[in-house]
């Protein structure tokens, strides 16, 4: 895990996924890329301004010097503050819509996880507007690591992986065994059962015995777990056991089979207060 990528609107969330960042760059010797993407007027950003770093003849319209000087002097605060000491932080500053900018500062610099700070939604805002942060839940290639609120010392021993252990989770399973070996974490694999969706405990083991198979997993425990559905099953379980970290695969639907089908993995990233990562299918 060398490239971590933070995007930043400069709040308080974003810091604390800055902080959890700093922590595991320190531990892995990694670089942190520090994104703020700005939406400017039409007229402005239709003009192909691009990274901070690389702005042409735009640069000299006084609004996009106000702009990009104001978010300078925030990226000046954020680098003195101590959890960075140490650690190497490329800025970037981008124009546009922050869901494409994150995807497109993914790709191009081959970032390895991004790390996101979130304080979630509800109601009708969830439903008809969603976040950046599930947008790029749903889409991103690399695992994507959600945080909430103030963690301190960042060292999670209990990471719990929820799935169905089907054929379409084994690729994706190998950076989770990859992400929880990194950290040392206790492994925990939940098949949670539902009415609507039920397994005898003699058949989730084996399924989760034979998906296992083959996997170098430090430290693995397997759990079975009953109830009205698979949200609340995950939240529970992750209660029960005070896990540190809660992980899912994700299929990144889009459009109306995401309407209609809608996705645990987001709603997880809306309602759990612990940290959630999740892995493209």
């Amino acid at each position: 895990m060398k490239k971590i990528l933070v995007p930043t609107d400069f709040s308080e969330h974003a810091e604390y996924a800055l902080k959890v960042a700093a922590q595991i760059a320190r531990k892995n010797n990694s670089e942190i890329y520090l994104l703020h993407l700005l939406e400017l007027p039409n007229q402005i950003a239709n003009d192909g301004i691009g990274e901070s770093n690389a702005v042409g003849l735009n640069s000299e319209i006084p609004e996009v010097m106000f702009f990009m000087n104001k978010v300078r002097e925030r990226f000046a605060d954020v680098r003195d503050a101590s959890f960075l000491e140490g650690i190497t932080v490329v800025e970037a500053i981008q124009f546009g819509k922050a869901f494409d900018g994150i995807m497109k500062h993914t790709e191009k610099h081959n970032i390895d996880m991004v790390i996101m700070g979130s304080h979630g939604a509800s109601g009708f805002k969830e439903m008809f507007i969603g976040s950046n942060t599930e947008k790029v839940v749903r889409t991103s290639n690399v695992p994507v690591l959600v945080i909430k609120q103030e963690q301190g010392d960042f060292n999670p021993q209990k990471f719990v992986f929820a799935s169905d252990f089907s054929k379409e989770i084994k690729a994706p399973f190998e950076k989770v065994v990859k992400f929880a070996n990194t950290f040392g974490m206790e492994l925990d694999l939940v098949y949670i059962n539902t009415p609507n969706h039920f397994r005898s405990t003699q058949s989730a083991e084996k399924l989760m015995q034979e998906f296992t198979a083959g996997f170098n997993i430090d430290n693995l425990k397997t759990h079975i777990y009953n109830d009205v559905n698979v949200e609340k099953g995950i939240l529970h379980f992750a209660n029960s056991i005070n896990a540190d970290i809660i992980g899912m695969c994700t299929h990144g639907r889009q459009g109306l089979a995401h309407f209609f089908n809608g996705s645990i993995s987001e709603d997880l990233v809306n309602h759990s207060m612990r940290p959630v990562v999740t892995f493209k299918i």
